[in-house]
């Protein structure tokens, strides 16, 4: 029944043309079509009836805000799907304040929830270090059982659910190296670079053209040098 309602699913053309079209992130979209071309083999193999060792399809994405982790996270998302390793294809975004609660027992089952919604597809936690941090044992207790919560999930849904946590390069290999539990389940990083003047000037003008706003050439060369002083 759902089907009727459901788009087309884009295919893996498709979807690498949009990988293309985003503005920078060479070292991101060089990575992504390593891992996608990874992926394609071994299931290929497997289908076959190859031995295919495991890959952990997990991701760790390292950056400051603003680098389009997000964005690279939905077309991964998508395209896993296209692949046909989920079934869903479908990005559940949230951060510490959607996986864990006040109260004791409560972050089990609020964390259970978001990995309920995410499976089938990507479960991306932005800011994950957030998870290990807190100052009080009650902030760091609450944390922890939403990390153990997620471990758990992706152990038992291993075949049909990914996790991609985000945040700062610094604080996220300190967030990795807290549990060992993570480190055996998240060894792929990509880094994202910020970006220069002339590309948050791109980004500007297509953000302008999809929402149909001419600029004049005024605006476009105030645009350009606010970019580049930023």
């Amino acid at each position: 029944e759902k089907a009727a309602d459901e788009p087309p699913k884009p295919s893996l053309d498709e979807l690498m043309a949009e990988l293309d079209s985003l503005v920078g992130l060479k070292k991101i979209k060089a990575n992504v079509k390593s891992l996608i071309n990874l992926v394609k083999v071994r299931k290929l193999r497997e289908e076959n009836g190859l031995s295919a060792p495991a890959i952990s399809l997990h991701l760790v994405f390292m950056g400051n805000p603003g680098t389009g982790k997000t964005t690279v996270a939905r077309l991964i998302s998508q395209l896993y799907y296209a692949i046909g390793v989920l079934s869903k294809g479908q990005l559940v975004e949230v951060d510490r304040s959607g996986l864990v609660a006040g109260f004791v027992g409560q972050t089990a089952i609020k964390t259970s929830e978001a990995v309920q919604k995410a499976i089938g597809g990507v479960l991306f936690i932005d800011e994950a270090y957030a998870l290990a941090g807190g100052q009080s044992n009650g902030n760091n207790d609450f944390g922890h059982e939403a990390v153990e919560t997620i471990l758990k999930a992706m152990e038992d849904s291993r075949d049909d659910l990914v996790v991609i946590v985000a945040g700062y390069e610094n604080l996220m290999e300190k967030f990795i190296s807290s549990n060992p539990g993570l480190e055996s389940r998240f060894n792929r990083y990509f880094i994202f670079e910020d970006y220069n003047g002339p590309q948050l000037t791109e980004i500007f003008r297509s953000m302008c053209k999809k929402n149909q706003y001419i600029l004049s050439e005024d605006a476009e060369r105030f645009a350009a040098s606010y970019f580049n002083d930023l």
